[in-house]
């Protein structure tokens, strides 16, 4: 069993949106704009015969990881349809601290593709964090019966007017 951590008490240097903020959809494909989507800490469990953590495992993770940003399109039910890309750039060990990024980089009329990257938080006395895996997975929504259905439309989000200026 692996242990998951939903949120952190220290900002995390990888956090490219901002502290406070609540979750989006990852931005406008296009906008590069990722999001922490799942934190997680290998066990030995998780580990093979070499002591490194399965590829399997990890590819489990990211596929959950992936799904976070097209649930929230869909507003409903989604199953992965395609693993367009998926490269291990470095072995993850046990008790390695992984942060899995997402960015939507397309919304089609039924899917969503999304580019996941896993970074791994190495040596707690002297830290340094590593890019050890990336990959683009496909997303569709699906109905009841497991049908592709087209996703809702998308609601911008609400702009606040900026204050008038003042002759002075």
């Amino acid at each position: 069993m692996s242990v998951t951590e939903t949120k952190t008490s220290c900002p995390d240097p990888l956090d490219l949106s901002g502290l406070g903020e609540p979750p989006g959809l990852g931005g406008r494909p296009g906008s590069h704009r990722r999001e922490l989507v799942l934190r997680v800490m290998p066990m030995p469990s998780d580990a093979n015969g070499n002591g490194d953590i399965f590829g399997g495992w990890i590819m489990a993770q990211v596929d959950i990881a992936g799904a976070v940003l097209p649930a929230r399109i869909a507003r409903g039910r989604i199953t992965t349809v395609a693993v367009n890309q998926f490269v291990f750039k470095q072995a993850v060990s046990v008790g390695d601290l992984l942060s899995f990024y997402a960015t939507v980089t397309r919304v089609g009329t039924t899917s969503v593709t999304v580019h996941v990257e896993v970074y791994a938080e190495r040596n707690p006395a002297d830290p340094h964090v590593v890019k050890v895996t990336e990959a683009n997975v496909t997303y569709v929504a699906i109905d009841r019966d497991g049908r592709p259905r087209p996703l809702p439309p998308v609601t911008p989000a609400p702009v606040t007017p900026a204050p008038a200026a003042t002759a002075g």
